[in-house]
């Protein structure tokens, strides 16, 4: 019902190279994919999760668009596991292998464009039991999952790729699914602001039945109040009756003061109805009593809309100007929301935000959404197939980290850093080509160095693994510094496109040749005789500053200071 209400067209987007008669559900599907089913029993297993001797393709009801048969294919591959995370063991209920689904490439109010190239992609979807108490406690054992993923080294790895949904409800609250944190450090984040946000509306709702305020008490009696808002300097609400729109207005008793309440960074009570207008109504957003007068709406005409609707100083009310039937529907979505404040904290889907908040997606979905499917015929799962996988399992993340540590002279933190990030297969390759660069160094740029240019919005997504590798070969012959690779994976992700040596060339990164470095340091010592007066170590120091500070990483420290070395002997000769 929710998305047949929205009205949407769809349209889909095929290209024959990557989608066939099954993508456009022209065609029965084919069997599961072998591979994908190996992968989620080498999971299972890691996992200590009992695999199932056969496995049962099921129908997952999905309506918004992004399936073109309306559901979702889904298997339970693995039951009863357990994950250890920060020391304590975590219950996985199951393990299920599914199929992504197509992906949003427009949307306007009307309409959706969904591509099918990644529609069908083999998803591994782990589920824990829910015994996670504390945000931090969600984002460990996210970590510990996603440790668990890496070690196949059979997924996809980046942002985006790894997908958490987060089921959280707390005491007087209620279960609500948030969809789509992308980013593993964002999982403690958002649950905490979910809480907050669960928090701040028993609260609301506690101060509601404190005002002896009813459900039925907000009633659907929608005022036209275009005529009042005529002559507004609203420019939204002016376009909309230029376009032969209306305006109506409900009031919302006993709400005075609560919808301007927030219940999360930058989130309001308020927020909440417009977000519900939104989706229920088509309607670009709401105007309510607790913002007003502002938006080119005067006092004069908030007083007239309380007359209008017989409001009193305890009442709030909200606006919206639109088509006729949409405001309509946006002002029935709100009535709704509101009677919720008054009675719970509601069962809902959110999806998340960028900054660990969230916003309303859909309603829960009922408890009838799965069926069997009939096109694809259940797989047996042999003893055999379980003993070949289970006698090649890959090694743990802690075991991988040991190891490097051993072999690459890496410290434990860096090894654990290099093993936790996406960049372990790269950085084997990297110090699998040259033993020129220090292995330390390589994942110290592979971690933190990354990290700092993430920090200061550097698109480092943009990097690609022959960028990586072309800029340690370059270090590897002499071509550049080591200090420079910073700076040229900084260039190459502002112009991905380009190779290592177009940023050595437009930098002017090139090593300087040993005559040229002579030349520079005669010219600094010549002109800082001064300082070895006093403390040889100290000039050389400073002198050893002003040099790397005139060659930019053009020079290798080590002989930049023997040749200070050598000159400043002869000075004191």
């Amino acid at each position: 019902m929710f998305e047949f209400h929205k009205g949407k067209s769809i349209t889909y987007e095929a290209d024959p190279e990557t989608a066939c008669l099954v993508e456009l559900d022209e065609e029965p599907p084919r069997q599961l994919n072998s591979e994908a089913v190996d992968i989620a029993l080498t999971i299972t297993l890691l996992l200590k999760a009992r695999p199932l001797d056969e496995i049962h393709v099921m129908r997952k009801v999905v309506i918004d668009g992004s399936n073109t048969t309306g559901f979702q294919r889904t298997a339970v591959i693995g039951l009863d596991g357990a994950l250890r995370a920060d020391g304590r063991d975590v219950p996985v209920e199951q393990v299920t292998l599914e199929e992504d689904s197509g992906r949003k490439t427009g949307e306007t109010k009307t309409s959706a464009v969904y591509r099918l190239d990644r529609l069908g992609v083999p998803l591994i979807e782990i589920s824990t039991g829910p015994v996670i108490g504390t945000p931090e406690e969600a984002g460990k054992t996210a970590l510990a999952i996603g440790r668990i993923l890496r070690a196949t080294r059979k997924v996809k790895r980046g942002l985006g790729s790894i997908r958490q949904d987060l089921n959280i409800s707390i005491k007087q609250g209620a279960l609500v699914e948030i969809k789509g944190v992308q980013d593993l450090d964002l999982v403690s984040r958002v649950v905490e602001l979910e809480v907050q946000r669960q928090l701040n509306l028993v609260s609301i709702r506690d101060e509601l039945r404190f005002r002896q305020v009813k459900p039925l008490d907000i009633k659907e009696d929608f005022v036209d109040v275009t005529g009042i808002f005529a002559s507004s300097e609203s420019k939204i609400i002016q376009s909309a009756i230029k376009r032969g729109g209306k305006a109506y207005a409900v009031r919302l008793t006993g709400f005075a003061n609560l919808l301007k309440r927030e219940l999360a960074p930058g989130i309001r009570l308020g927020t909440e109805l417009a977000k519900r207008a939104i989706f229920w109504g088509r309607v670009g957003g709401i105007f309510h009593s607790d913002e007003l007068p502002a938006y080119g709406i005067e006092t004069g005409t908030v007083e007239a809309v309380k007359e209008r609707l017989g409001s009193d100083a305890r009442d709030a009310f909200v606006v919206i100007a639109d088509e006729e039937q949409a405001v309509l529907d946006g002002l029935r979505a709100v009535v709704e929301r509101a009677r919720e404040a008054v009675e719970k904290v509601p069962e809902e889907t959110r999806a998340a935000n960028p900054d660990g908040t969230t916003h309303y997606m859909r309603p829960r979905p009922g408890a009838a959404r799965m069926y069997p499917e009939t096109d694809v015929p259940p797989v047996a799962i042999s003893k055999d197939r379980i003993a070949r996988i289970a006698g090649s399992l890959p090694r743990m993340p802690a075991e991988v980290a040991g190891e490097l540590q051993v072999q690459h002279r890496l410290s434990p933190k860096l090894a654990s850093q290099i093993v936790d990030s996406e960049y372990l297969s790269l950085f084997e390759k990297i110090v699998g080509a040259s033993r020129e660069v220090s292995t330390s160094y390589v994942a110290t740029v592979l971690t933190e160095s990354l990290k700092s240019l993430q920090r200061e919005n550097v698109p480092v997504e943009n990097l690609r693994e022959e960028h990586f590798v072309q800029v340690f070969d370059l270090v590897a012959k002499g071509s550049t510094a080591k200090e420079s690779v910073v700076e040229v994976l900084r260039w190459l992700a502002a112009h991905p496109a380009s190779t290592a040596a177009d940023a050595l060339d437009d930098l002017g990164l090139r090593m300087l040749s040993e005559q040229d470095l002579a030349v520079i340091v005669n010219r600094v010592v010549s002109s800082n005789k001064s300082l070895l007066a006093n403390d040889r170590a100290k000039a050389l120091g400073k002198m050893m500053n002003l040099v790397m500070g005139e060659v930019r990483g053009r020079a290798d420290p080590t002989l930049v200071s023997e040749l200070l070395r050598v000159r400043i002997e002869r000075v004191l000769a």
